[in-house]
């Protein structure tokens, strides 16, 4: 079974793939964790909770004095009755003042497949997929449930995780914190590290490792996005983990706004791991008969290092989260208008793009900002969704059906969520966007943030949407956010409810994306926050690809796409193949070495395609050609990373099919060194017992090549990549 529960001693084993979870009802009433790890049988586990006196830590009412809440493994920690350690949840009681909260086990259940959850995007799993328990406590004085959600999955050792906060009684309360996870390990573990991803604008999640310490570690966004400086992502791994060995537990976020992740080591060298929305500037009212629903956290087991953790994460965001009807569909190569025209084009120059984007195998042209309102430059009209007749007199319809004429799909740019000062939607409401009474509008990128906590504010702009998505022949859309919120606040709201604002805008804004879903299923959608910005599972629901950065250069990319790769899959990463010198960091790299990089992802170019030579052109043929051959493993196969770009002066990754009879093997020398030394590429994944071709040219055998490698190329210059193929016999 995926889920037992034993009765006499109220132990509960969670089985999923390679993982298994245990927790107890403790005679207490408290419900508390025992074992999260590799396959455990039924077993007492009972001598895994510690019974006895501890100086500082004080006895609940009515418990024994060897008991301290202190000291307990804890399913969903709270604030007030003797344990000094982070809480999940704080609550406070207006009435009193109280901020005491005391949950006991009141009753759970059994069920198959996986819960939706309400007003948020969640994983998804078929009966015969997924098991979930529901477990319910209850604070009797405050008339509060707590009830909280394990799902398993069959095929992935994988948990999902959230709380629901229901109030049955009389009084209003105040949430606080109500985080969607927090695992207390039983023993101590000194000898872990810590790993996040990192960064900023256009150098977005890079691997940052350190050693877990006495007392807390944290990473959190207070921008109210996921944001490009902290990925909701962390993972703790055994000292020396490495891509394929070590125990390696994942934690990630399906939500797309502030969070907080945070592991916390006490004083007997014990983690305890949350993670969930930040309770930073964070309050809201839960009036009697009301609840509150947390974000779904996702939890994954690896005994096989950073890699089995990836490739964990990978399968469980392609086959259970991924909304769109582009899931598992072929994405069209694409050509984005930005970097080659920015705001300089008419429709007679667009068409032209489109026809030789035609020529060369392209089959979706994008047009990117600068078609609507009065926009040349990003100083206006935002939020003013029509087009502009002097560049596309005849309007949009027009323009796309010329370019469908040419053989190719048309896509547009929007950036949904902002109000520029000069245009006509501001000029109407100017109360429409977050912002604070008698203080100061901050802008960003000269624009202003539209408040869609208020439905009438993102139902607008949906309108104007819709009207061009029925009246075009759009077939995609790249949904752009290029800057994160100030003055938080709603004229919508009372006083009392401004700490809501945060939580409300991103319940708004995933409100919108589920309608446009619904009506607009065959639309692909691009995520796009300045690039990566947004790059969260929250986002990856509604959309099954996003800009990964809006740094373009290969060189750069290898590392902003490895660290991506810890947690989601190759075929999220929208990567592209730009000009240079790039107009990003003003490098030159050769031609075919940013289609390595950029094939690895959802593939397209962002170029001025006159440019290009006719050297450039025929690559570009090959290079179109070649991907859609290798798409099927390239987004669905298993990654195996080979050479970190952030430890030594190559990159190398390599993708195997599920069946372990093709793979891809990608690698990129950085810097050209003098007079190299002969080295070998081990590889991964592949079927010791089968023989390979290689490029059609030879063949060796799996063990050999797993165990021995590839050798590499003599190489006498900077940038360059090579790429092989590999078939079993």
């Amino acid at each position: 079974m995926p889920i037992e529960f034993h009765p006499e001693s109220g132990v509960f084993f969670l089985h999923s793939a390679h993982m298994t979870y245990a927790m107890r009802i403790h005679e207490f009433g408290c419900l508390c964790h025992l074992y999260w790890g590799p396959p455990l049988r039924s077993q007492p586990l009972d001598f895994l909770l510690p019974i006895r006196p501890r100086a500082f830590s004080p006895n609940p009412a009515g418990a024994p004095q060897d008991f301290s809440l202190n000291d307990f493994p804890l399913e969903y920690p709270v604030y007030g009755n003797s344990d000094f350690r982070s809480p999940a949840l704080e609550v406070r009681d207006p009435s009193e003042g109280s901020r005491i909260v005391d949950l006991r086990y009141l009753s759970h259940s059994i069920e198959p497949g996986k819960p939706g959850l309400q007003g948020l995007p969640a994983t998804f799993a078929a009966n015969e997929d997924s098991t979930t328990l529901r477990v319910r406590l209850r604070d009797q004085k405050l008339g509060l449930t707590v009830e909280l959600l394990y799902t398993v999955f069959q095929d992935t050792p994988a948990l999902a995780r959230s709380a629901t906060l229901i109030h049955e009684g009389s009084t209003p309360l105040e949430i606080k914190k109500a985080l969607s996870s927090s695992v207390d390990f039983s023993s101590a573990c000194e000898n872990f590290d810590f790993v996040h991803l990192s960064g900023n604008w256009i150098r977005e999640r890079n691997i940052s490792v350190s050693p877990l310490h006495p007392g807390t570690q944290s990473v959190e966004s207070r921008r109210g996005t996921s944001s490009h400086q902290h990925n909701p992502f962390y993972a703790l791994a055994e000292s020396g983990a490495s891509e394929e060995h070590g125990r390696v537990f994942g934690f990630n976020l399906v939500y797309s706004g502030n969070f907080i992740a945070a592991v916390e080591l006490d004083e007997d060298g014990r983690p305890r791991a949350q993670i969930g929305l930040n309770p930073f500037d964070f309050t809201w009212r839960l009036s009697p008969g009301e609840s509150f629903q947390t974000p779904e956290a996702i939890l994954v087991f690896s005994n096989e290092g950073l890699g089995g953790m990836s490739r964990s994460f990978h399968r469980l965001y392609r086959d259970h989260l991924c909304r769109s009807t582009f899931q598992h569909r072929h994405r069209p190569v694409l050509l984005n208008s930005w970097e080659g025209t920015y705001f300089d084009f008419d429709a007679e120059k667009l068409v032209r793009i489109a026809a030789d984007a035609k020529e060369l195998g392209i089959e979706l042209f994008v047009l990117d900002d600068g078609w609507f309102g009065h926009r040349n430059a990003a100083d206006c009209s935002l939020g003013d969704w029509t087009v502009d007749r002097r560049k596309i007199p005849k309007g949009l319809t027009d323009l796309a059906r010329r370019i469908n004429g040419e053989g190719v799909e048309f896509g547009l740019w929007f950036e949904p969520e902002m109000v520029s000062p000069d245009s006509d939607l501001y000029r109407q409401h100017p109360d429409w966007c977050l912002h604070v009474a008698g203080r100061p509008r901050t802008e960003g990128r000269a624009q202003l943030i539209l408040d869609y906590s208020r439905h009438e504010v993102w139902e607008e702009i949906y309108r104007q949407i819709a009207v061009l998505l029925r009246e075009a022949p759009i077939t995609y859309v790249k949904w752009d956010m290029n800057r994160h919120l100030t003055e938080l606040s709603s004229a919508a709201l009372p006083p009392e409810r401004q700490q809501e604002v945060a939580h409300r805008y991103v319940l708004g804004l995933y409100a919108m994306l589920d309608r446009f879903l619904e009506e607009f299923p065959h639309v692909l959608i691009e995520g796009c926050s300045g690039g990566g910005g947004r790059y969260d599972p929250g986002m990856l629901y509604y959309m099954p690809q996003i800009w990964t950065s809006d740094n373009s250069d290969a060189i750069a990319r290898l590392k902003i796409q490895f660290g991506t790769s810890l947690a989601y899959p190759l075929s999220t990463m929208a990567a592209h193949v730009s000009i240079v010198p790039n107009h990003q960091v003003n490098r030159t790299t050769p031609f075919r070495t940013r289609g390595t990089v950029a094939l690895t992802g959802a593939f397209g170019y962002e170029l001025d395609l006159q440019l290009l030579t006719e050297e450039e052109k025929l690559e570009v043929r090959r290079q179109i050609s070649f991907f859609h051959e290798m798409e099927p493993l390239l987004h669905s196969g298993d990654l195996y990373r080979l050479l970190s770009p952030f430890t030594g002066n190559a990159a190398a990754w390599m993708v195997v099919s599920r069946d372990r009879k093709e793979a891809l093997v990608s690698y990129v020398n950085i810097l050209a060194e003098p007079n190299p030394a002969t080295r070998f590429l081990p590889l991964r994944g592949l079927d010791p017992e089968l023989h390979y071709s290689i490029n059609n040219e030879t063949h060796r055998p799996g063990d050999g090549l797993m165990q021995i490698g590839l050798p590499l190329p003599f190489i006498m210059d900077d940038f360059t990549s090579s790429q092989w193929l590999l078939r079993a016999l």
